[in-house]
């Protein structure tokens, strides 16, 4: 005799048996299957969300491998537009340098402007390394020529979690959206412990950031009391590659890093 328990699991079976027909295929049925299923279609099976899952898990295993090779390190960000003949350029340089010489490893997008200047720097010194973590776009970014060591990210989001994950400092040169969004990002993590809130946040030049950091602190803290008064500590504002140079090497490693 059946009992109702069995012909619950019998049904449950035919369901994950349904289940598996639609997800565990081969690559070359994946069309096929959107097209029952009156998803667009796609003529390439890596453009499935299948596919996609895979990628993005590979970027991070490839990832994680690729920074646990390093000690300390400390992550540039700024203008990719900013030109060789630029202050910031050469500041961001002298700094990089002399960070390098301390068997610091430097890292940055990889490409132009600041990034350049950073790996420029570590490049001349001979010591720590020059690491360039790319982005793969359709036209605009290259890999500059001062990278020692690089890995290149078909998606911003992993490409954003590795320039954050291991550094022990994080320096924000001028910059335009992309250097914000960088910002705001790594300050929210800070504010919300999901990176140490000893890590420091150094934004060189006053001249830039601080109409901007007085902003914050006037309209978003006590204008509105969106933020909290300890919030505004996380960022030092420096005008020097020296100054900020003064902050960093006094920095530990990180202590919640497990690879």
């Amino acid at each position: 005799m059946i009992t109702k328990v069995e012909i619950s699991l019998q049904g449950m079976a035919n369901h994950q048996k349904e289940l598996k027909k639609k997800i565990l295929v081969p690559a070359s049925e994946l069309p096929k299957i959107a097209k029952e299923q009156k998803i667009k279609e796609s003529n390439d099976f890596k453009e499935s969300v299948q596919w996609r899952i895979f990628r993005i898990m590979a970027e991070f295993v490839d990832g994680f491998e690729f920074l646990s090779d390093f000690g300390k390190a400390v992550t540039f960000f700024g203008s990719a537009r900013t030109p060789v003949s630029d202050p910031y350029y050469k500041e961001a340089r002298k700094l990089a340098k002399m960070l390098a010489d301390e068997n610091f490893a430097v890292f940055s997008g990889g490409g132009p402007g600041i990034m350049e200047a950073a790996n420029q720097g570590a490049y001349e010194s001979k010591k720590g390394d020059s690491v360039g973590l790319n982005i793969q776009l359709k036209y605009e970014q290259r890999v500059n020529d001062f990278v020692k060591k690089a890995m290149g990210f078909h998606y911003f989001f992993t490409r954003k979690v590795m320039l954050s994950y291991s550094a022990q400092a994080y320096v924000f040169f001028p910059g335009g959206f992309g250097t914000l969004d960088e910002f705001f990002e790594i300050l929210t993590l800070i504010q919300t412990e999901k990176i140490p809130q000893y890590i420091p946040i150094i934004c060189i030049s006053r001249e830039y950031w601080k109409p901007f950091l007085d902003w914050i602190e006037e309209t978003t803290f006590q204008k509105n009391r969106f933020i909290d008064k300890e919030d505004i500590s996380f960022y030092q504002l420096v005008d020097s590659a020296e100054e900020a140079f003064e902050i960093i090497k006094n920095t530990k490693l990180r202590d919640d890093i497990h690879y």
